[in-house]
């Protein structure tokens, strides 16, 4: 039985702050948005997620996806929109939710050889237009969810990829490594559903490592907003300086790990470090990120060795094994190494 956590893309620290605005046009979607989401938080706590039943035949190598529309209210799934084969929508939400989830359908598919979410085949369901001005999007255990955005600082959650294939890949880790959420476990959560966003957005895009702009929600903020995304994976602390924001509080290295008792212990803030070891790890080897830095944190995460309350240390050591389990001796085992030594984090 895997237990599913709540799991949000804007971090409560964000949202913290807007609430306390002078402005009701910020406060009030973001206090209504806190309020939602530390309600689900709570449902989400005292109910376990039904155990997966064991497919009966080999999946599919197509994705079985259903869009609901929640009409601005905020019973799920709400009335369902768009199936599988059908034509596009008129409403270019239902179309991007859609293209979202077959976007990192095939990521796993062709990449890891990986049949969906939990790879027996799940079916992947999305209800989009969530709730009043809903400054978020989540992963519940069983399906995605879209808000629309406030207008006023964030856009429709649906827009970037990354945003989608971040949320739906909390779900993989729910179906493998089930890494609990708090702390350096949660962080490695948080960051290991960055790592994959990022790389379904860039096997989307057909860009190598240097292409990518490792960012997080590029495109989400409103354009009044200073700043370029929610998180930077190549410089952490730079994604937004934003008046009404705030400033990026992620460290880039264990020098400034926070301690912090909220959001978990600082999940959103503290999973900037293993998500630059990630990119150094990638830009050192070049070509496509996918193909060996993500075929080897792939492998830490669903190979069973992970513990659920794993740390930092503990990942970087799994991620050097792999790296020379899969390639040998050469430059993947040298560039993981080099990585976590830059961010600080031992692997011996």
């Amino acid at each position: 039985m895997n237990s599913a956590v709540f799991c949000t893309v804007v971090p409560p620290h964000i949202l913290d702050r807007l609430s306390q605005h002078e402005d009701p046009a910020v406060y009030g979607p973001a206090r209504r948005t806190l309020e939602r989401d530390a309600l689900l938080r709570t449902q989400r706590r005292i109910t376990t997620v039904r155990g997966v039943a064991a497919p009966t035949a080999t999946p599919s190598d197509k994705p079985d996806r259903t869009i609901y529309d929640a009409g601005h209210q905020q019973t799920l799934p709400g009335t369902k929109v768009h199936a599988e084969g059908d034509q596009p929508s008129g409403d270019a939400t239902v179309n991007r939710a859609h293209a979202g989830l077959g976007a990192t359908f095939e990521l796993y598919l062709k990449a890891y050889g990986r049949h969906s979410i939990d790879d027996s085949g799940l079916p992947l369901i999305a209800t989009v237009h969530y709730g009043e001005k809903y400054d978020n999007a989540f992963w519940n255990g069983d399906q995605m969810v879209f808000g629309d955005g406030d207008g006023e600082l964030f856009g429709d959650f649906t827009l970037p990829i990354d945003v989608i294939g971040h949320e739906l890949t909390h779900g993989v880790t729910q179906h493998s490594a089930n890494l609990d959420y708090f702390g350096q476990s949660g962080a490695l959560n948080e960051s290991v559903s960055d790592v994959f966003g990022s790389l379904i957005k860039q096997y989307a895009l057909g860009q190598s490592a240097d292409q990518a702009d490792w960012l997080i929600g590029s495109g989400l903020l409103a354009p009044t907003v200073h700043g370029e995304a929610l998180r930077s994976m190549k410089a952490p602390g730079t994604a937004y300086d934003d008046p009404k924001l705030g400033k990026d509080p992620q460290p880039a290295t264990m020098n400034d790990y926070v301690r912090t008792s909220r959001d978990n212990g600082g999940v959103h803030i503290n999973s900037g470090i293993p998500n630059h070891a990630f990119y150094l790890v990638a830009s050192q080897l070049g070509g496509n990120a996918w193909e060996r830095a993500g075929k080897i944190w792939y492998a830490t995460l669903t190979g069973g060795g992970l513990a659920t309350g794993a740390q930092f240390a503990d990942f970087a050591r799994l991620t050097a094994a792999t790296a020379r389990k899969l390639f040998g001796d050469g430059d993947e085992i040298q560039a993981v190494l080099k990585a976590w030594s830059q961010v600080g984090v031992p692997t011996t």
